[in-house]
C-alpha cells in the first residue's frame, strides 16, 4: 500500500504539470489583461505593470518561468489583492473552503447513506416512495438555485438564519444544505441500488435461515458489502464539494477561495487563477487516493501489491 502512495504522489506531479500548462494557455488566449479593464490607467502605467510582472516577454518564456518559481513553492503573485502572495491567500482562505466541503460531505454521506439503506430495507413502501422523491429532487435543482431558494425562504421571509457571512454554526446551516442536496441524492441512488442488490444475494438468505437477527445481518454483511459502490463516487464528490463550492461562497458571502476565484477571473488575476486551479487540482488527485485506500479497509479481498 505504500507504494501505491508513493506511485500516486509521484504521478501528481505530471498531471500539475499539464493541469498548469492548459491552464496558462488558455489564460492567455482570452482576450485582455489584468489591466485592460482600467480604462483610465495611462499606456505607460499599463507598460511599466507589464514590465514588473514580466507579462511583456512572450508566454512561453513566462511560463517556463512560472515553473521554475512553482518549484520553488512560489505561486506568484496576486494583481488585485495588493500584490499579495498566492500561497498567503490560500493559506488564510483555504480552511473556510475546506471546513465547508467537509461538513457538506459529511451531511451527504450521512442523509444519503441512510435514506438509501431505509429504501432498500422497505422497498416499495412509503419510505421508499420518499427516498426516491428526494433524490430526483435533490438530483434536478442546481445547488445555486437551492441556495437562493433558502435565502428567500429562512432569510428574506421568515428571517430566521442571516443572509451570508462565515464564523457561526447559523451561518453554515443554508450553506451546507444548497452544497449537499444533490451529492445527497447521488449517494442515495447508488446505496439503494447496491443494498437492493446485496439483500438479494444467497448469503443473505443463507443468514436469515441460520436465525440471525436483521440488524445485524444489515451492519454485518448488507452495508458493509454494499458501500463499496458508494465508495467509489465519494472520491469525485468529495472533490466536487470541496472544489464546486465556489459558487455557494459567492452566494452567501463566504471569504473562501471560491469567491476569490469567481473575482480573480472577473479581473483576470493570472497569479490567484494558477494558484487556485493547482490547489483544486491537488485536493482532486488526494480525494481520489484516500477512495482507494479506502477500498481495501472495507472489503478485505483488496489487496495492493
Amino acid at each position: 500500500m505504500l507504494a501505491l502512495v508513493i506511485r500516486r504522489i509521484i504521478w501528481l506531479l505530471p498531471v500539475l504539470f499539464f493541469v498548469a500548462l492548459i491552464t496558462f494557455t488558455l489564460m492567455h488566449l482570452v482576450p485582455g489583461g489584468p489591466w485592460s479593464g482600467q480604462k483610465k490607467l495611462p499606456d505607460q502605467a499599463r507598460a511599466n505593470l507589464e514590465a514588473k510582472y514580466g507579462l511583456d516577454k512572450p508566454v512561453y518564456e513566462q511560463f517556463g518561468q512560472y515553473l521554475l518559481n512553482l518549484a520553488e513553492g512560489d505561486l506568484g503573485s496576486s494583481y488585485r489583492q495588493s500584490n499579495r502572495p498566492v500561497r498567503d491567500i490560500l493559506m488564510e482562505q483555504a480552511p473556510r473552503t475546506i471546513v465547508l466541503g467537509l461538513m457538506a460531505l459529511i451531511a451527504a454521506i450521512v442523509v444519503g447513506v441512510s435514506l438509501g439503506l431505509l429504501s432498500s430495507m422497505r422497498p416499495n413502501t412509503l419510505i421508499d416512495y420518499a427516498s426516491v422523491a428526494f433524490a430526483t429532487f435533490g438530483a434536478s435543482v442546481p445547488s445555486f438555485v437551492l441556495g437562493m431558494l433558502l435565502l428567500i425562504l429562512f432569510s428574506a421571509y421568515l428571517h430566521w438564519l442571516p443572509t451570508g457571512g462565515w464564523g457561526t454554526w447559523q451561518q453554515a446551516i443554508m450553506p451546507v444544505i444548497a452544497l449537499s442536496v444533490l451529492p445527497a441524492a447521488y449517494i442515495a441512488r447508488i446505496t439503494r441500488a447496491s443494498m437492493l442488490e446485496v439483500f438479494q444475494q444467497d448469503y443473505i438468505r443463507t443468514a436469515r435461515a441460520k436465525g440471525l437477527k436483521e440488524n445485524v445481518i444489515v451492519l454485518r454483511h448488507v452495508v458493509k458489502n454494499g458501500l463499496i459502490p458508494v465508495l467509489t463516487i465519494l472520491g469525485p464528490v468529495a472533490a466536487a464539494l470541496i472544489t464546486g463550492s465556489f459558487i455557494i461562497e459567492y452566494l452567501f458571502s463566504i471569504p473562501g477561495i471560491g469567491r476569490y476565484f469567481v473575482t480573480s477571473i472577473a479581473a483576470r488575476d493570472y497569479g490567484m487563477i494558477m494558484g487556485t486551479t493547482l490547489f483544486y487540482t491537488t485536493i482532486v488527485v488526494l480525494a481520489n487516493l484516500i477512495v482507494d485506500l479506502l477500498y481495501a479497509v472495507v472489503d478485505p479481498r483488496i489487496k495492493y501489491q
